[in-house]
């Protein structure tokens, strides 16, 4: 199979600025304090990660807390630059995301005006948005919300709408992070069935997860980051054995 998305020796650096201050007085005093003096930490967030993942594959991305996971995303969606490296992403390929709550949807605007936004955004013209916006409303059922400011949403409510237009893009590569931390199982299914249509369509997915169950019915490999650095690459259920000895017997939730 051809690659959607090709990893090459991936970084990701990040700068952290400690006792960061901004008034005038407060760095003056850190002349005479050094506790009080504003320190900067090098944190790298990957470190060599390679990696191809081909047209139709489902690949889950499995860690803890820190080990890069969104960072790998986010890389992918272009959201970062790498640091080090190369990421090749597969020609005119339309990429739908869903990597955090709230990204990409403006409080202030309703729910009608931030599926017209993100359709913009991701390059439909309004034409095309007006025309899958039945659906997207459909898919999310909240449509006797719709006319109401995205800042009065609950998190389940923002991951109804933005996986519902992430999914009605019609991407060719759809990276999901945590997809199913919110929401209640009803929607989770429905989440778990339109992404395996996806598969049986030839999509490529990409998949950041926490949940054993959802990586088994989503997934057939697995990438396992630790510290940045990728530890396993291989089938679901190898890899999620490695997981579970990488931190000491602690499983994925289930």
């Amino acid at each position: 199979m051809t690659p959607a998305i090709v990893a090459e020796n991936l970084s990701k650096r990040f700068v952290l600025r400690h006792n960061r201050a901004g008034e005038l007085k407060v760095r003056f005093l850190g002349l005479f304090d050094g506790r009080k003096r504003e320190t900067r930490e090098e944190f790298w967030a990957l470190q060599g990660v390679s990696a191809t993942i081909a047209h139709g594959e489902a690949v889950a991305v499995v860690g803890r807390n820190g080990s890069g996971k969104s960072t790998f995303l986010k890389l992918v969606a272009g959201l970062y630059r790498p640091t080090g490296g190369r990421l090749l992403m597969a020609r005119d390929a339309r990429i739908g995301t869903m990597i955090e709550l709230g990204v990409g949807f403006h409080g202030e605007l309703t729910g009608q005006e931030n599926v017209m936004l993100n359709t913009s955004i991701h390059g439909l013209r309004r034409e095309q948005a007006e025309a899958i916006y039945p659906a997207i409303v459909e898919y999310s059922g909240l449509a006797h919300f719709m006319d109401v400011p995205i800042k009065n949403y609950s998190s389940g409510m923002h991951m109804r709408l933005g996986f519902a237009i992430a999914a009605h893009l019609d991407p060719d590569i759809l990276l999901l992070d945590e997809v199913f931390a919110v929401g209640d199982a009803e929607f989770q299914g429905q989440c778990i069935r339109t992404i395996n249509q996806f598969r049986a369509r030839g999509k490529t997915i990409l998949f950041v997860s926490h949940s054993a169950v959802a990586v088994r019915a989503v997934c057939d490999r697995v990438l396992v980051l630790e510290h940045g650095r990728l530890m396993f690459d291989g089938p679901v259920d190898r890899g999620l054995e490695h997981y579970e000895q990488l931190v000491g017997g602690g499983p994925l939730r289930t």
